[in-house]
């Protein structure tokens, strides 16, 4: 699928849910500027049936988008992105290293596993 000439696609072998790879991507690509405010995103159809995805998994990712103050969707008229406010930046910085969590699970890494390394490393942040 491409937004704006930008290719987001889902790797259906990956452990990560699709619904959370389509939220993901878009999230990352708007908060390095790749996809910026006006951009539309493909309709739900459209990119349900480009991925092999049913409806409501592209609808989820897109409600979690919309959630997170990325994009707005108005019937009609599509999904289109939106300039993020000062509020929502820490949010999308967060999206992008939670995307990083999620293909550190490729690793074969339990949730636990995945956790303490998190929690180890939160804890050991601010020491040199």
């Amino acid at each position: 699928m491409t937004a704006d000439g930008i290719s987001i696609g889902v790797n259906h072998a990956s452990p990560v849910p699709p619904y959370e790879q389509l939220r993901a991507q878009p999230a990352d690509l708007i908060a390095v500027g790749r996809l910026g405010q006006g951009a539309r995103l493909p309709s739900v159809r459209q990119l349900a049936s480009d991925l092999g995805l049913a409806n409501n998994t592209v609808v989820r990712a897109y409600r979690e988008l919309e959630a997170a103050g990325l994009v707005e969707s108005r019937r009609g008229s599509g999904t289109r992105v939106i300039a993020p406010s000062a509020t929502t930046d820490i949010e999308v910085k967060l999206a992008e290293h939670t995307s990083a969590y999620a293909a550190a699970r490729q690793l074969n890494a339990t949730n636990d596993e995945a956790l303490a390394a998190i929690r180890y490393a939160l804890a050991h942040l601010d020491r040199p």
